[in-house]
């Protein structure tokens, strides 16, 4: 298995073709064999009739799909401050062997992002360890204390994407109003973990049958659709952006629903656990199906189904939270929140989406390339002459079982052991490179 950094300057005369591939781009409905050829970092040519090409390096993809890389906008890569459970070396090698190519930190680091200086840093270390394009959103506030609104300007200058407490949700309407009149000035995201404190207090997963049978405390749905529902009001009165972070309740995805039928600005994603995994998991995984917000029930998870399915919800995006093993083995309510989820996202959603005829391949695709993209207002996950050489290919057919011990990330905790599913990224090029190689 190879995985190697990539030359972020190499030279623009190396050439790269890639044959015989199966040429996806969901933007565009573009589905068709053909070849592409990478020069330098850049696609300079795709299509099924480019004619004799010269090249040093020539791959035949054997008729797999040929997209443009993953995008995934919600993950915890710990750095700076809590390396011990995730880098950002060993979270974009866990991103590259998913097919993932861009990926957007959350600023819950220790320190939290709200400083300009943060946000370089975080470019910085992309560029000397990275496997993959990294960028960051940036703290609503101050010390995440949810008390004074951050510089947006000044961070969006640095390159931040948007802007979030995700961990600590902005309980406060006031603040929460002022970053959406400032979101609608500087066109970025303001991305909310949708928790009412109050009402989850001391919950550690989903207040149902199922933690009544447990004899654990329960986090009831209301926890979030309360917070969405202000949120979704103080966004149409102030025309700004707003950005649902991994929705889980019904209730959320039909208050989003309505609200795009209002045309309030507003975006959704899901992570794969919501949309395959209930709360009836806790009692077969215990902590290591312990997230936030949780595993909810069944109605609640095919309601996410619904919405990926008729466009509620425009993303796919993991939460990716590493932890060791020691935050996880220990009594329920004492065990750390979150899994990880980048080596799963792409065949857990092809599983529980594409083969299982719930979506067209185009839709899961747009799903995790260019709609993912647009919510943080890049121009990726788009097959585009001239564009940087952002690719994943990707066998639809191979079917595997998921061993965490294999994964590349420096964490292992996910409740996906033995699952079984179907297609995997066989190649991801960033850049112009080849950083992870299956079959290498």
């Amino acid at each position: 298995m190879l995985l190697r950094k990539p030359d972020w300057n190499k030279e623009k005369d190396y050439r790269i073709l890639l044959k015989n591939a199966r040429l996806f781009d969901a933007e565009s409905g573009m589905d068709e064999i053909g070849d592409l050829l990478i020069e330098g970092t850049r696609i300079a040519d795709f299509g099924p009739n480019l004619g004799p090409v010269t090249a040093q390096e020539e791959i035949d993809c054997a008729g797999r799909l040929l997209s443009p890389g993953l995008i995934d906008i919600q993950v915890h890569f710990r750095d700076p401050g809590l390396e011990y459970k995730e880098t950002i070396e060993t979270g974009s090698r866990s991103a590259a062997a998913g097919g993932v190519t861009l990926v957007a930190c959350m600023p819950n680091t220790k320190p939290v992002i709200d400083d300009p200086s943060l946000v370089a840093y975080i470019h910085q270390r992309c560029r000397e360890v990275g496997y993959v394009n990294v960028c960051t959103y940036a703290c609503i506030s101050h010390g995440m204390k949810g008390e004074q609104i951050t510089e947006m300007g000044l961070l969006k200058d640095a390159g931040a994407v948007g802007f979030t407490d995700d961990g600590l949700p902005a309980m406060n309407a006031q603040l929460m109003r002022q970053a959406l009149e400032y979101s609608a000035m500087l066109d970025v995201p303001i991305a909310q973990h949708a928790e009412d404190l109050n009402l989850s207090a001391g919950g550690c997963m989903n207040e149902g049958a199922v933690s009544t049978r447990l004899g654990l405390k329960g986090i009831p749905n209301a926890s979030e659709s309360v917070i969405v529902a202000r949120d979704l009001l103080l966004t149409e009165m102030t025309g700004g952006k707003y950005h649902l972070l991994h929705a889980s309740t019904a209730e959320a995805i039909h208050l989003v629903r309505e609200a795009k039928k209002r045309g309030v600005r507003v975006t959704c994603e899901a992570a794969p656990h919501h949309f395959t995994l209930t709360d009836e998991m806790v009692a077969e995984h215990r902590a290591y199906a312990k997230m936030n917000p949780p595993l909810r029930a069944a109605k609640d998870r095919d309601a996410i189904l619904e919405g990926l399915a008729d466009g509620t919800i425009d993303a796919i995006a993991t939460d990716h939270a590493p932890h060791e093993p020691e935050a996880k083995r220990v009594p329920m309510d004492e065990a750390a929140f979150g899994i990880v989820g980048l080596e799963t996202m792409l065949p857990v959603s092809l599983q529980a989406l594409y083969h299982s005829k719930k979506m067209s391949l185009r839709d899961v695709m747009a799903a995790m390339t260019y709609k993912p993209a647009d919510v943080i207002g890049r121009e990726a996950g788009r097959l585009k002459k001239g564009a940087p050489a952002d690719l994943a290919l990707i066998d639809l057919e191979e079917e595997w079982t998921i061993r965490p011990e294999d994964f590349q990330s420096k964490s292992k905790n996910s409740p996906y052991v033995d699952y079984k599913v179907k297609g995997c990224a066989v190649q991801t090029y960033v850049a112009g490179n080849c950083v992870y190689d299956y079959n290498k």
